[in-house]
């Protein structure tokens, strides 16, 4: 069966709760798309307030801060908020993508001829029981291994071992320095076992279920993580299988189902870095190559957007007191973009802003 663009793109705002909001609680909406983006503390309530009937800020702080979702490193090598219980699996699962950053020059400079098996021991030595900032952290790992950058010895620990990050990080509105961010052993935080195998069967069809169809480029793509194509097949009988209009196969669980290509599509106000962009290979489903490109060289320091009938429609950001909405083309209907953006003021605790 060939699935039409249209059809993809509506399948996913239906699983990612964009064609009209959920009453599930956060956090069963943290756990069905399975990683919400946390790179910077603000965007994950954002990004749960488009998808939540009535969401409020104190909803997410209240799962941080009772160590029901964990902030830290998982797919794509980035932060990301996940239940407890998932990231014991997940951070195994994505492990070779976290810890393959120690090649990077950022870190190899410092840390070469280190033994990386004792950096990490005395890392979970250091941080046993405590919690501690990552200052504080490499200042003891310094102290161990006198001449070494100790902000990077506390970087590279962070990378070997499962770390999860302290509650004040995941705040609403409280920014924080990066080596003032506190940091302690995720088995010690929540008191669950790491996973002792990866598993990444598991991984996939929890992926499927929230972004599928999705080919296996797609997945790695999500994750970070390569060499899934022999998982895929091992799992095929468990699976449904189409072709898109390009002809590449996509995978699906067996209970899914797809949506109905002509349901309307309500604007929304997507945070940076939302996975419903960053969750596939091929982005078209959300967003054309040509708008793509327009915000691309601005990604790495995360662009905000906004949804036209279902697909990226501009980028809004809040800027002095005041929300930018900057259309690609000429709206259609600009009253319901105004709107959205109107119902979301009072959340992003912008009270005297206007929209431009």
């Amino acid at each position: 069966m060939i699935i039409s663009q249209r059809t993809l793109n509506r399948t996913l705002l239906d699983r990612q709760f964009l064609l009209s909001r959920t009453s599930r609680t956060p956090m069963e909406v943290v756990r069905h798309l399975v990683a919400v983006q946390g790179q910077e503390p603000n965007w994950p309530y954002v990004g749960l307030w488009t998808r939540i009937d009535d969401f409020r800020h104190e909803q997410l702080e209240q799962l941080i801060h009772d160590r029901s979702v964990v902030r830290s490193t998982v797919i794509r090598r980035t932060v990301h908020l996940v239940c407890a219980d998932d990231f014991a699996w997940l951070r195994p699962a994505v492990e070779p993508i976290v810890s393959v950053a120690l090649r990077h020059a950022y870190y190899a400079r410092e840390i070469e001829g280190l033994d990386l098996g004792k950096l990490a021991q005395l890392g979970r030595e250091v941080l046993g029981g405590r919690t501690l900032t990552r200052r504080d952290l490499g200042r003891l790992l310094g102290e161990r291994f006198p001449g070494r950058h100790a902000g990077r010895l506390a970087d590279a620990v962070e990378l070997l071992e499962p770390l999860v990050h302290g509650p004040s990080a995941g705040v609403w509105g409280k920014w924080k320095n990066r080596s003032s961010i506190e940091v302690t052993l995720a088995e010690d935080w929540t008191g669950i076992p790491m996973a002792a195998e990866r598993r990444l069967e598991t991984m996939i069809m929890r992926y499927l279920a929230a972004f599928g169809p999705a080919s296996v480029m797609d997945v790695q793509a999500w994750a970070g993580v390569t060499r899934l194509g022999e998982v895929m097949e091992r799992l095929r009988p468990r699976l449904r299988a189409y072709r898109n209009e390009d002809g590449k196969e996509l995978f699906d669980v067996l209970e899914a189902t797809l949506a109905d290509p002509d349901l309307p599509a309500p604007v929304r106000f997507l945070p940076a870095f939302d996975n419903v962009l960053l969750g596939h290979q091929d982005r078209r489903r959300m967003i054309s190559e040509e708008d793509r490109k327009r915000i691309a060289p601005a990604a790495s320091g995360g662009v905000a957007t906004f949804l036209v009938d279902g697909f990226v429609g501009g980028t809004w950001a809040l800027k002095g007191g005041t929300v930018l909405v900057s259309p690609f083309r000429p709206l259609t209907d600009p009253e319901a973009v105004l709107a959205e953006a109107e119902r979301m003021l009072p959340f992003i605790d912008a009270h005297t802003a206007k929209i431009v």
